[in-house]
């Protein structure tokens, strides 16, 4: 973990920010580009980190809880504390690869929500550290995967806007709290 960012990979008890869930127009918003960054974002990282490990999720984006930045942490390594987390400022998808799969997503912001949605199973994205420095990162797999959905929430676009089984996704939804008419298919 970089010296700028130093979070525990632990649940507290009371998280600093409030995950927000499908049906909040507040996820439906675009989210802006961030101009400098300073200890006020170094600081939002954080809160966004530890709200995530204590939600036990593997990504957050700034505009699920309620931040309208485009920032946004991965972390696939939750039980190995000395694996950095990943944090992604201004993301940008440079390149997809050709091949595509389906696999089974969930999302912090649709609890017990699980379903498949196709994306590319590699990418290489561009973007700014929680230094400010700008970096390229290849990913493929589980990461490649995450680094796609948590972007599509900078674009107000939830995972469930995604999934092809439309009738499969109503039951899902209905199961679990949610209504089929906050879904936007893209």
């Amino acid at each position: 973990m970089s010296p700028a960012v130093l979070v525990a990979k632990k649940k507290v008890k009371n998280p600093p920010l409030d995950i927000h869930t499908l049906g909040d127009r507040v996820l439906r918003k675009p989210a802006k580009r961030i101009a400098k960054v300073d200890a006020s974002v170094r600081k939002l990282i954080e809160d966004m980190l530890t709200t995530m490990y204590s939600a036990d999720g593997i990504g957050l984006a700034a505009p699920q809880v309620g931040v309208h930045k485009q920032l946004m942490v991965i972390d696939l390594e939750l039980d190995d504390p000395s694996a950095p987390p990943f944090v992604f400022i201004n993301p940008v998808i440079r390149k997809a690869g050709k091949k595509i799969e389906a696999d089974q997503e969930g999302c912090l912001s649709i609890p017990g929500v699980y379903m498949d949605v196709t994306r590319p199973t590699e990418i290489t994205v561009a973007y700014k550290d929680e230094t400010g420095r700008p970096r390229t990162l290849e990913a493929s797999g589980l990461l490649a995967r995450a680094i796609q959905h948590e972007m599509d929430h900078l674009n107000g676009v939830m995972f469930v806007d995604r999934v092809d089984n439309q009738f499969k996704l109503t039951q899902e939804l209905k199961k679990n709290g949610f209504v089929y008419k906050s879904v936007r298919p893209v």
